[in-house]
This record gives C-alpha cells, structure tokens and sequence, in this order.
C-alpha cells in the first residue's frame, strides 16, 4: 500500500513558509515607506532645508560671466563636397573680469575659428557628433589663446552646410 500524507502536515509546511515571508514582506513595505517619506521631507525642506538667509541657487549656477560674439563666418567649400558654403557663428563665455580684454581678442578668436574650419575634412562635418568634437576642439583652441581662467565654454549658434 501506498503511504498517505498526513493533511496536518501539509498545513504546517505551508504555514511555516508563509511565517518566514511575512517579516520579510514587513520589512520591505517599511523600507519602502521610511525611504519615500524621507525623499518627501527633503525635497519638500521640512528637513535639511536651505538657510533662507544664503541664496538659493544651485552651486553649480555660474552668475559672473558674459559672452564673446563670433558673428557669422562663411567657408566656401570645395565643389567636390556636395555642399557649396558652410555658415558658422557662435558665442564665447568668459568671465565678467576678462570681457574686455576678451573683446580686444575677439578678432584673434575669429582668426582661429576661421582658420580651423579651414581645416576640418568636410566629411567630419557631416558625422552625428560633429558638432559636439568640432565644439570641444574650438573651445580649447580658445582656452589656450585666451590663457588660464578666461575662456570657460563656446557656444555654436549657428551651423549651416548649404
């Protein structure tokens, strides 16, 4: 004869598995509460609020600065590349304690633009990430004629191959 199990049995194993996941069910629910109410008191500042005597912009907000135009600069391009010009402008961002000695530089600054996309293979220009290489290479062209401190980004505003 076969042996039977004991439906006693059975419910004790099961009421032994369930007794072992409660605590973790338990704690999980209250780690996820303690973490969303302590999220919603920072972000609300019930905790850890700024002082309101300090200005509440972020650390990273640069407020001394001011912008070096580049007027437009048009390259004729070789026949053999499939576009006629390239129309290009852009900004330059320096501290306000550098702007007029960065404005005398504005045409040194041109200079180098104008002579570095001179330069560029015309099938550079046309790649996905062109302009984020083509603006990380002039803004440390910028940053060494300028010297330390002055030069703290460029910016391209205008991008046209036509």
């Amino acid at each position: 004869m076969s042996e039977l199990t004991d439906p006693t049995d059975a419910a004790a194993t099961q009421s032994s598995k369930k007794g072992k996941l409660l605590p973790i069910l338990l704690g999980l629910v209250g780690a996820a509460s303690l973490g969303g109410g302590a999220f919603y008191a920072v972000y609300t500042g019930l905790v850890l609020s700024p002082n309101p005597d300090q200005p509440t912009a972020p650390a990273h907000v640069v407020k001394d600065f001011s912008f070096v135009p580049i007027d437009v600069i048009t390259i004729s391009l070789p026949p053999q590349s499939g576009a006629r010009f390239l129309r290009f402008a852009g900004q330059i961002e320096v501290a306000d304690s550098s702007l007029e000695t960065m404005m005398h530089m504005q045409p040194r600054f041109i200079d180098l633009i104008n002579t570095y996309l001179h330069a560029v293979d015309i099938d550079d220009l046309r790649e996905p990430a062109a302009l984020i290489r083509l603006r990380a290479q002039i803004l440390r062209r910028l940053q060494m004629i300028a010297g330390d401190g002055h030069v703290r980004d460029f910016l391209i505003t205008e991008f046209i191959l036509d």
